[in-house]
């Protein structure tokens, strides 16, 4: 495989963990990072080793040496920069949500199979070894059929008034927050481990704080806890703190989940439970090397990730023995190497989430929004 050379738009947190996975895949050379904050790009490409950092996105996508593109930056900023990356005729990770509404997700999907180019949505979470172990069970039938699916992604980083991040500005993030950055992965990883789609939702969206202390200057994700008051500006709110969501699947299922940012002592919960008519399996993100298998008539399981143990198509996502934990990070190395992998090898079928299901979780996120705005049942469109 000859080294693929690739570049990075946006330096925060996420943007960070890219840098990191791509670092570790050998066969991909981090050529270039954007970034207005020229900076801090030059910062990140001597400390990752990038040849070039450029202020303009647009003048690393000029450059035909690069090969494909991460797009790390503020969500509002996805799809014009990933359009313009597609146009220049790059391969294209993308974070999520891919855009801010279906039509845009559309654009870039259509216009990603017109030019013929890789594409993917880093819905990377659906890639802990565990998360696949659950997939494969369902597939052969472990849990029966599926009756009942339920849970949360609930995290606490915003539970003070004083907490501030980009994402609590619609007009960098979009018209809804919490559903569309943590509800999404929710609904990906459910969909993606079932078979099963989200076929109708009803659902309840709430804004415990109407008005937040915003710095007066820049901050990173998950930091700024020791602000002090003359520090901050009183700033209307408008995207939620909290969703709840009933929903049902077009195979017969029926569920529910939150999404929160306000739930004390959650730091990163992504809580997924799944009910079938011969068991039921419970894993949660926090504790992402267990799986709780739930039976009967039996005694209940723990199941602690070990590829020896894990279903046979379960195994390529775990590279390490057991008792040797894979985490968050490794999630995005598990996406990155097949989306490489797939650019090399242009008859290799996909292997990681697509535009397409980027453009399904904004379909269930623009449901989940106008059933909060009726207080009723919305269905959501089921893929053709």
């Amino acid at each position: 495989m000859r080294k693929l050379k690739t570049a990075l738009f946006g330096t925060g947190f996420v943007g960070r963990v890219h840098l990191e996975a791509i670092r570790r895949l050998g066969y991909v050379q981090l050529y270039a990072i954007g970034e207005p904050q020229i900076e801090k790009a030059n910062q990140l490409a001597d400390e990752f080793g990038a040849e070039k950092a450029e202020a303009d996105f647009h003048d690393i996508l000029k450059d035909p040496a690069v090969d494909a593109v991460h797009v790390c930056t503020p969500n509002a900023l996805h799809f014009p920069i990933a359009k313009e990356a597609l146009l220049a005729g790059k391969h294209v990770v993308c974070e999520k949500p891919l855009a801010t509404s279906v039509a845009q997700a559309q654009e870039l999907v259509d216009l990603a199979k017109a030019k013929g180019l890789r594409n993917c949505t880093s819905h990377n979470l659906r890639y802990y070894p565990m998360v696949q172990q659950i997939r494969r069970m369902i597939q052969d039938g472990d849990l029966g059929d599926i009756l009942v699916a339920q849970g949360t992604y609930s995290q606490d980083w915003l539970l003070y008034d004083t907490d501030w991040n980009w994402r609590l500005d619609s007009k960098l993030n979009g018209p809804s927050r919490c559903l569309a950055d943590i509800g999404s992965h929710w609904c990906d990883m459910l969909e993606h481990v079932t078979g099963q789609r989200i076929s109708s939702v009803c659902a309840d969206l709430a804004t415990f704080y109407k008005t937040r202390k915003q710095p007066r200057g820049p901050i990173e994700t998950f930091a700024g806890k020791t602000l002090r008051p003359e520090d901050t500006i009183e700033t209307p709110i408008d995207t939620e703190d909290m969703g709840a969501v009933i929903f049902r699947m077009n195979g017969g299922a029926r569920g529910a989940f939150t999404a929160s940012q306000v739930n004390a002592g959650c730091k990163n919960r992504l809580s997924i439970e799944i009910f079938g008519t011969k068991s039921g399996v419970m894993w949660n993100q926090e504790r992402p090397d267990e799986l709780w298998i739930g039976n009967r008539n039996s005694p209940n399981q723990i199941m602690i990730k070990d590829p020896s143990l894990l279903k046979p198509l379960a195994k390529p996502y775990a590279d390490l023995p057991g008792g040797h934990s894979e985490g968050y990070d490794d999630t995005f190395k598990q996406v990155f190497r097949r989306f490489y992998q797939s650019i090399a090898d242009p008859n290799m079928a996909p292997e990681y989430p697509q535009f397409a299901d980027g453009l399904r979780q904004l379909k269930i996120l623009e449901a989940e929004l106008e059933s909060n705005a009726k207080h009723g049942w919305v269905d959501v469109p089921l893929p053709v």
